[in-house]
This record gives C-alpha cells, sequence and structure tokens, in this order.
C-alpha cells in the first residue's frame, strides 16, 4: 500500500500514466516521422554526419525507427520498459552527443528537450503503463487461457 504522500491513488495513478503514455510517445512518433516520412533518411544521415554523431549511416535509420515504433509502443502500453529504456538511451546519446555544448535551453540548441523525454521515457520503462494499457489485456487474456486449461476448468 502506498500513503498518500508518495504516489497517486490507483483511481488517479492509472489516467496520468495513460495521459503520460500518450503526450510523449506522440511526441516521440513525431520526431521518428519526421527523419523518416518528412526529412528522409538520406536528410536525416547527412544532419547526424552534420552533428558529428558517429556512424550516422546506421545511427539515423536506428534512431528514427526507435522513436517511431518505440513512441506508438508507449502509447499503446505494450513493451513499456522494452520502449522507454530504448527511447531513453536515445535521448541520452543525443544529449551528450549533440546538445550538452549548447548549455540548457533548446533554442540555444540545449538538452532540455532531450533530457525531459530521456526522463519521461524512463520513468516510463521504471513505473510501466499502468492498468490502462493493451499489455494489461494480454496479460488477462493469457490468464483466461491458463484458468481453462486447468483440471476442473470449463472452456467457454
Amino acid at each position: 500500500m502506498t500513503s498518500a504522500t508518495t504516489a497517486l491513488p490507483a483511481a488517479l495513478r492509472d489516467p496520468a500514466l495513460l495521459l503520460a503514455r500518450l503526450v510523449v510517445g506522440a511526441v516521440f512518433m513525431a520526431h521518428g516521422w519526421q527523419k523518416i516520412g518528412q526529412n528522409g533518411i538520406a536528410a536525416t544521415t547527412e544532419g547526424f554526419v552534420g552533428m558529428g554523431i558517429p556512424f550516422a549511416e546506421i545511427a539515423a535509420p536506428v534512431v528514427a525507427y526507435v522513436e517511431l515504433i518505440g513512441g506508438a509502443l508507449l502509447i499503446l502500453g505494450l513493451l513499456t520498459a522494452v520502449a522507454g529504456l530504448a527511447l531513453a538511451i536515445d535521448m541520452a546519446v543525443a544529449a551528450f552527443v549533440v546538445h550538452l555544448g549548447g548549455g540548457l535551453f533548446v533554442a540555444d540548441g540545449g538538452w532540455e528537450l532531450v533530457g525531459v523525454l530521456g526522463a519521461a521515457a524512463l520513468l516510463l520503462a521504471a513505473v510501466g503503463p499502468g492498468r490502462i494499457a493493451l499489455a494489461r489485456g494480454a496479460r488477462s487474456r493469457g490468464r483466461s487461457g491458463a484458468k481453462s486449461s486447468r483440471p476442473g476448468a470449463h472452456a467457454a
């Protein structure tokens, strides 16, 4: 049981986690789509080269798809720990390789946006998607299937 000073009650926690997943996931998806569909991987790769990102030819498509697919997984509440950790690593690399020299503020090329996005993704990886998530439905279906296979249980 959690105390009122350490966490929201479940009735508020689950909608809060859903909102966080929707917002953070949408931002990641938008950035991934920008790299793939709007700018294109070739232009994204050129941009990565210009920013000094090592192995830009590999990094650009990997980052683009991690952001697009990882953002979608956060929204759906599927593989939240894996997606959140991958996105947090993506943002940590962006912060250290590109943004630290720009200070804090994003307007100056700083790390604030990648820092907040990375921290949010890491937090979602740590706490999970909450009960309003497709992962919960998948677990429930798995449990109901397991119950029906027990001796004496009736199949639906």
